[in-house]
């Protein structure tokens, strides 16, 4: 693995910095903060990335995509989400759809959703956990049967991100009950505006929030079908690699962290500087050599798909560090501060105005979404290491 940067590379960092710094300005960060119900999303600053030519950064030039490579796209993705843009409302298109349906999608496809996710005009959430099916996901109940030209949807969905939002669903659903799990699965694309199609909101205890989408006879027309009937399962496998491999986690935290620190050289207790306490210290110090892992990890897979590789377990173990990572930053942040770091924003007695707070509780799930960390191991040992199964 190279470990530097080409000056081609560099100089397109520099382009998206410059790009961030003329854009994210104060006023849009306020006018974000006064809309946390939002949580990220603003189809204005997705449509202003698009006109810069910055969604689909690896994907072909004949779909809309820069044509650049999976490296120039990590690079991408590490300066957004370091500077907190907002850019929920097409990440899950760019980062997972788009990429399945180059893979898997037929060309109708192809020409009426991948040009639409570059421009910015679409927003998709993925239709996977179901109240009894989340870490075994193949174990999905909601039901596509085919009638016609038509597949009449009856089920409901859970946990599922941004469905407020998203004109489609990336359905997972099973249309063969009388085979293996596995075998029985397809992926369906779904207008969330299709009648029979209902969508509840979900807060989680940290303030954000999910969905839940119920379907009730909805009807989609059989083009919508992805790959072939009762083959979804393997897509599914696909797209959720796309999810597992970012440096999304890592890069998030690393933000929170430099704030951690900067408070630590400054902040004192008991006439103590917290920096001079050397318990605090050398978890400061560790983390920041945990950080480095994460990166790493996530720049291999990036790596490895710029040499035409597929990296199945590698993408597991920079998710399931990633993740792991969140919950040991903001664990440590708490501790760190003390009692008042259990505060929210908005508490004069929270030290840095609670940022710390909402993070601490949402990195609970950060080890459940996209995959369970146990599942992870399980594909580390025997697609990385070749063990039996358990």
């Amino acid at each position: 693995m190279d470990f530097r940067f080409t000056p081609e590379q560099d100089a397109f960092r520099q382009e998206i910095r410059d790009f961030l710094n003329a854009e994210l300005t104060e006023e849009m960060r306020r006018e974000m903060a006064e809309r946390p119900e939002e949580g990220g999303f603003s189809p204005e600053f997705s449509r202003k990335l698009a006109r810069k030519g910055l969604i689909g950064v690896a994907w072909p030039k004949e779909y809309g995509g820069k044509g650049l490579g999976y490296t120039e796209r990590l690079i991408y993705n590490e300066e957004m989400t370091y500077a907190q843009a907002p850019v929920r409302y097409h990440h899950m298109s760019e980062r997972q759809m788009g990429p399945s349906i180059i893979l898997y999608g037929t060309e109708e496809q192809k020409k009426d959703f991948l040009p639409r996710i570059t421009a910015g005009e679409i927003c998709f959430c993925a239709g996977y956990t179901e109240p009894g099916a989340g870490s075994d996901l193949a174990s999905l109940q909601t039901r596509a049967v085919l009638d016609g030209d038509d597949f009449v949807i009856n089920g409901q969905k859970t946990y599922t991100s941004g469905a407020h939002m998203a004109h489609y669903i990336w359905l997972a659903c099973r249309t063969n009950p009388d085979v293996p799990k596995h075998k029985g699965v397809s992926v369906l694309i779904v207008d969330m505006k299709t009648p029979g199609v209902t969508v509840r909101p979900l807060i989680t205890m940290s303030g954000g929030r999910f969905s839940e989408v119920f379907f009730d006879n909805a009807r989609v027309p059989r083009r919508n079908l992805v790959g072939e009937l009762n083959q979804g399962w393997y897509i599914v496998a696909s797209n959720l690699d796309f999810e597992r491999s970012g440096i999304e986690r890592v890069a998030a935290n690393a933000l929170l962290f430099e704030k951690l620190v900067a408070y630590v050289s400054t902040a004192t207790v008991n006439g103590r500087r917290l920096a001079d306490d050397p318990l605090v210290r050398n978890r400061l110090a560790e983390t920041a050599v945990e950080f480095q892992v994460g990166r790493l990890l996530a720049y291999r897979v990036a790596w490895l798909m710029s040499q035409g590789k597929h990296p199945n377990h590698e993408a597991s173990m920079s998710k399931v560090f990633g993740s792991e990572l969140s919950q040991r930053m903001t664990s440590t942040a708490v501790q760190v501060l003390g009692l008042a770091g259990q505060l929210g924003q908005g508490s004069h007695w929270a030290p840095l105005n609670g940022t710390f707070f909402s993070p601490f509780l949402g990195a609970v799930s950060d080890t459940i979404r996209g995959g369970t960390s146990e599942v992870q191991r399980n594909i580390i040992a025997s697609r990385g290491l070749g063990l039996p199964r358990a």
